[in-house]
């Protein structure tokens, strides 16, 4: 088989795959023409951040599989590919640890008040009684999505002694010691400490707008490690400063990269400086599952998914 590797990845990924027989094409290091001409009779494309949509994929008209190195699926028309019979791979597996690791980070530099205590030394301040911080134990977590990345932060919970629900539209069957399978409701009402792990898609987009914090029965401490545009910044701002929320982690942004986004998020200047500016928010580059091991890893599980539907060139 030959296929296009769109996007540089670990070479992992080129090394199993050219073991097993298979061609690989580096589509990144051609020229706009080359790869024009390459594409033509690719088997298999692999990307990572490029947007693939009907058009781009129609020109690889043998097409019988497309792999994402990573978890989200939003830069890829997938509805398309249904249609035309292409199998459609990723590898959330890969990074599920460095985002589970990356949440309690997230969480306890919230509840610590770790960035302004920093900030304060640094400045020359000692203020401990403005900066003391509230302990995680026996607080209540909820997780909305239980998935690869859901799944993973509530493990690495595990020791903090606290409660933990999951809620998730689509899977069920999650509940186990420490973890209690439950409707919406129950995290909106319980929750001390609300966590999103949702894909980006139409039934998604704003999922966490003014109704959903309004209707929080106490106030919480908010993470979003999985896309920006699940979450209305305006709301969410909004409910922090009505007291709804008592500070949020954001890793990722509603305005950062829309194209990848899905969305046609026309960039709101007010808003985005507000959340810039605001100091019970804290922000970091969509980095919760960049790690030196997850990126090796994603790209190894992708390979073997890959193997595992065409094992090997004569297939």
């Amino acid at each position: 088989m030959r296929i296009g590797i769109i996007d540089p990845t670990h070479p992992v990924l080129t090394q199993r795959l050219q073991e097993a027989g298979h061609s690989c094409i580096q589509l990144h290091a051609l020229s706009g023409n080359e790869q024009e001409a390459a594409r033509v009779d690719l088997d298999g494309l692999v990307v990572r951040s490029k947007k693939l949509d009907a058009a781009t994929i129609d020109r690889s008209p043998r097409l019988r599989f497309i792999a994402r190195v990573g978890a989200g699926l939003e830069n890829i028309d997938v509805h398309h590919c249904r249609k035309k019979d292409i199998l459609v791979l990723n590898s959330p597996e890969g990074n599920r640890d460095g985002v589970g690791e990356s949440c309690v980070m997230l969480l306890l530099a919230l509840m610590k008040s770790l960035v302004h205590a920093n900030m304060s030394v640094r400045a020359g301040l000692w203020p401990r009684e403005a900066l003391r911080g509230t302990d995680l134990r026996g607080k209540t977590v909820g997780i909305i999505g239980f998935g690869q990345m859901g799944s993973s932060f509530a493990e690495k919970l595990r020791g903090f002694g606290v409660r933990i629900l999951g809620h998730d539209k689509y899977r069920s069957g999650f509940s186990r010691a420490g973890i209690e399978e439950c409707g919406l409701e129950r995290v909106l009402n319980d929750s001390d400490v609300i966590s999103l792990h949702l894909p980006l898609n139409e039934e998604t987009a704003h999922y966490a707008d003014t109704a959903f914090f309004g209707r929080l029965r106490n106030p919480v401490w908010f993470l979003n490690t999985s896309r920006g545009g699940v979450v209305d910044t305006k709301a969410l701002l909004d409910a922090i400063d009505e007291g709804r929320v008592i500070a949020a982690a954001l890793d990722v942004l509603e305005f950062e990269r829309p194209e990848l986004d899905g969305l046609d998020a026309s960039l709101d200047r007010p808003t985005h400086d507000r959340l810039i500016h605001h100091d019970r928010v804290l922000l970091t580059p969509h980095i919760a599952g960049v790690t030196h091991e997850g990126k090796f890893k994603m790209a190894d599980v992708l390979a073997t998914k890959i193997l595992h539907h065409f094992p090997h060139a004569t297939t």
